[in-house]
């Protein structure tokens, strides 16, 4: 506990959250890649291609919904368990840890039995078309199988960063990411199995990934264990955990209700090749979003480890370089995105309509795409010292309170399916810039 390698209250501050952050981001990068290799080899299958990847589009809100639960537990505890290291109470720690293992074991166990036996009306709840449906069923109902493993992995790997060993929660996605890469083309091309072979390969590689993680962090490397004996449900601990994991779980499950409404607004204003196109440039968002998000989530371990030592003047000096250098990077981003638009759709797809109409919609949706750095600046402040109210209302804010309106409004008033790309935008200037300056003078000032 004393190691100071893994002490983050002593020396830069910019060293630490760099340390932090660029393993972390590689290591999404490399987890992201379950998701975006699927997407790729699915989008180039010969004929169906394009119906296949909308199908795909319409399973984002239920694997988003799975990822909210694992936010909620996995999130809120860290954010706790890095409390608890800066005390030195090593004991309540594990307590934590033990206690977010059991309730991401017993929601997985839920969220498998719920999804799986109500797929078909939610599918066609979530946007589907006769023609999507069909690929968007093979693809759930193998994926779901998978449930445990993919929260386990994502939820606890964050444990394994908050002890500071980012390096080993970079192995986790690594390993997973390198066998879905070796197993998609196999089980797609090789096996003739399509849809199903995509999500075949996925399961197989979130259960190698979910077993590094147990294995480290009960074996002798971690500072901090996960111990049988510590593996019980405290209500009081949950009810903490939950507090502090609802911010990451709302932004999660409003994810999850925005592209439910993007999905069937879209199938009603331009059909199936519109919903296709938002499951392609949700992955481009994806791919782009990373780095801002790496620094962000990089920081909440450094700036609650000083936080909870008491050394405010660390936690103002974090949160000005996690503000600055995510604003750098979204600048940058979206100067690229604008001069390669149609580079970044082919990627997914090799139709010249929907590289057409793909890039334009792309140049919509990414238009003032900086003002998200100040959202994650001020979301991942509040979440790192604790402050949940704040967080859970910013993140209903820009996506329950403005976007879901403006998907709403926007096509009903003659902008058609383009009003679905333009709301992300206007949100994200609204959203980003209240929660950033609601942060900076209700938590900055005062530290």
């Amino acid at each position: 506990m004393t190691n100071t390698k893994h002490d983050f209250s002593q020396g830069s501050v910019k060293r630490l959250v760099l340390a932090q952050a660029l393993p972390l981001t590689l290591a999404q990068a490399v987890q992201l890649l379950y998701n975006i290799v699927d997407r790729i080899y699915i989008g180039h299958m010969e004929e169906v291609g394009d119906i296949a990847l909308t199908g795909l589009g319409i399973t984002f809100p239920v694997i988003v919904l799975i990822a909210a639960f694992t936010v909620l537990f996995g999130t809120g505890g860290t954010t706790l368990f890095s409390l608890a290291r800066g005390r030195g109470d090593a004991d309540e720690a594990e307590n934590i840890l033990g206690n977010v293992f059991a309730l991401l074991c017993i929601s997985s166990v839920v969220l498998f039995v719920f999804c799986y036996c109500l797929r078909r009306p939610i599918l066609f709840l979530f946007g589907a078309s006769e023609d999507s449906f069909f690929y968007a069923d093979e693809y759930l109902k193998i994926y779901l199988f998978g449930t445990f493993f993919s929260m386990i992995s994502t939820g606890l790997n964050g444990y394994i960063n908050a002890q500071g060993f980012p390096r080993i929660g970079m192995v986790t996605t690594i390993i997973g990411a390198i066998i879905n890469i070796i197993l998609d083309p196999i089980f797609i091309f090789t096996f003739d199995m399509g849809v199903a072979g995509a999500a075949l390969a996925t399961i197989i590689s979130q259960a190698v990934s979910a077993i590094w993680v147990l294995h480290f962090l009960t074996g002798k490397h971690a500072i901090l264990r996960l111990k049988k004996e510590k593996i019980r449900i405290s209500l009081s601990r949950m009810k903490r955990i939950v507090s502090l994991g609802l911010p990451g779980f709302v932004m999660q499950g409003t994810n999850s209700l925005v592209s439910i409404v993007c999905n069937n607004q879209l199938q009603l204003y331009g059909g199936d090749l519109y919903v296709g196109i938002m499951t392609v440039i949700n992955s481009v968002r994806e791919m782009i979003s990373l780095p801002v998000l790496g620094i962000s989530q990089g920081a909440q371990p450094v700036l609650g480890y000083n936080y909870g030592a008491g050394k405010n003047d660390r936690v103002k000096e974090g949160i000005r370089f996690t503000a600055i250098l995510g604003t750098v990077y979204t600048l940058l981003a979206w100067g690229i995105v604008m001069l390669i638009p149609k580079q970044l759709i082919a990627i997914f797809s090799s139709k010249a309509e929907t590289i057409a109409i793909g890039a334009e919609m792309l140049n919509v949706y990414f238009f003032g795409f900086v003002f998200m750095a100040f959202q994650f600046a001020g979301q991942s402040t509040f979440q790192a010292l604790g402050k949940a109210k704040q967080a859970i209302f910013f993140s209903l804010l820009r996506k329950a309170l403005i976007v879901v309106p403006l998907t709403l409004l926007l096509p009903a008033i003659g902008f058609g399916a383009t009003g679905v790309y333009l709301a992300e935008p206007i949100s994200n200037a609204i959203g980003g810039l209240l929660c950033f300056f609601t942060m900076y003078f209700t938590v900055y000032r005062k530290l």
